[in-house]
């Protein structure tokens, strides 16, 4: 099978996830690439804005070709920059059926703006496509405005949704969540996001006597995330006697503004590639996340993976509470996140097991052989 993958997102911003799920699909045999244009920013990436290639051209990422373009943004013009963004999209589409041909199924990744665009090649070139939706409530309430809203771009994405061949929520309840915008008039299944299990392996932790217990949290420092929870809820726990370390890291961790709020015992490590982040698990023993609003954070996977367990909060959704290996309090809690902590620093973990059912979850193996199956009922429907 040819899939050709398309992230409304890439890096320099995010977006592994499409990587991850390529990836997988790979192992499985197929003809993969991906297809990504990204939109950088002046006021968030001035570096990468002047320096990342202004020309389209290849690359690989970890056995994946990617065909890439960036696009600068022009701040504050948003209809403009998206109708920029995909018929950058729909231009490459053309260069690329020019060189590998034509796909069988197209696969996107957030119907903001991927889904969009792989609607609109969908129609021309008649592929099917499939829209993996990543992205929270509280982002789309950023750009479009508490609903009910009248914001343009929520018709147009409405209509790739209901003309999808499939729209895969990567939990469930985002559809509930998300129905206040784009109705529930469209085809689905959910399907989780996919991480490196074999990388994020379980590994034996050092004996806690004689040291203290470290909590860690993976996060990038801005509201949603929450560590205006998180850090009094962590000197809670050390007035209660706890002897106890915090490390954090994300970006804009080591931000002056973040630095200003941390207290004894708070370590930053800044922005981590994926061996650091491997590395803070390893040398920790709880992943504590205080997030208001998330999809399917793929660090509480990761975490658990290694063979910790977390502490996270009612957003996050369901198939993420892995009994004994998931804690939840409610959002905005300080008093029951702390006690959370205190009560998970005392609970005895079988971290191989935790490993094994993350595996069972989200490996490559087992997502690449849903998505797989997937693709080719949708392939035989629509001959």
């Amino acid at each position: 099978m040819h899939i050709l993958e398309i992230p409304s997102f890439f890096t320099p911003y995010g977006g592994e996830f499409c990587l991850d799920q390529a990836k997988a699909l790979k192992s499985q045999g197929h003809e993969v690439r991906i297809l990504s244009n990204v939109q950088l920013g002046v006021t968030i990436g001035l570096k990468g804005f002047i320096t990342l290639p202004f020309r389209r051209y290849e690359h690989q990422r970890d056995g994946i070709t990617v065909c890439q373009s960036f696009q600068r943004g022009v701040p504050m013009v948003i209809r403009w920059n998206v109708r920029r963004w995909v018929r950058i999209v729909c231009s490459m589409f053309e260069d690329y059926v020019a060189k590998y041909g034509q796909p069988d199924i197209l696969h996107a990744h957030c119907v903001k703006w991927a889904g969009y665009a792989a609607m609109l090649i969908s129609r021309e070139y008649r592929i099917p496509y499939v829209i993996t939706e990543h992205l929270p409530l509280m982002i789309l309430e950023t750009e479009f405005g508490k609903a009910p809203s009248r914001a343009w771009q929520i018709p147009l994405l409405r209509e790739a949704y209901e003309t999808a061949d499939m729209v895969l929520p990567v939990s469930e309840e985002l559809v509930d969540d998300i129905a206040c915008y784009y109705g529930k008039n469209y085809k689905w299944q959910y399907l989780s996001n996919t991480i490196d299990t074999t990388f994020f392996a379980y590994y034996s932790r050092q004996p806690r006597e004689g040291r203290p217990f470290r909590f860690c949290c993976l996060a990038d420092y801005y509201y949603r995330k929450g560590y205006d929870i998180l850090f009094p809820a962590f000197r809670e726990l050390q007035c209660s006697g706890a002897d106890v370390e915090l490390h954090i890291a994300g970006r804009g961790t080591d931000s002056p503004e973040c630095k200003s709020l941390l207290s004894k015992d708070i370590t930053t490590h800044g922005l981590l590639n994926k061996d650091g982040v491997r590395d803070l698990l390893y040398q920790s023993d709880v992943l504590v996340l205080a997030s208001r609003s998330e999809v399917q954070p793929l660090v509480l996977l990761e975490a658990m993976s290694t063979g910790i367990p977390v502490v996270s909060t009612e957003c996050i959704p369901r198939n993420l509470r892995i009994e004994g290996g998931c804690t939840i309090v409610p959002v905005d809690d300080v008093r029951a996140l702390s006690e959370a902590m205190k009560q998970v620093m005392e609970r005895p973990i079988d971290g191989r097991k935790l490993s094994r059912e993350v595996h069972q979850l989200a490996s490559p193996e087992i997502v690449g052989q849903r998505l797989t199956t997937l693709f080719n009922d949708l392939l035989i429907s629509a001959k």
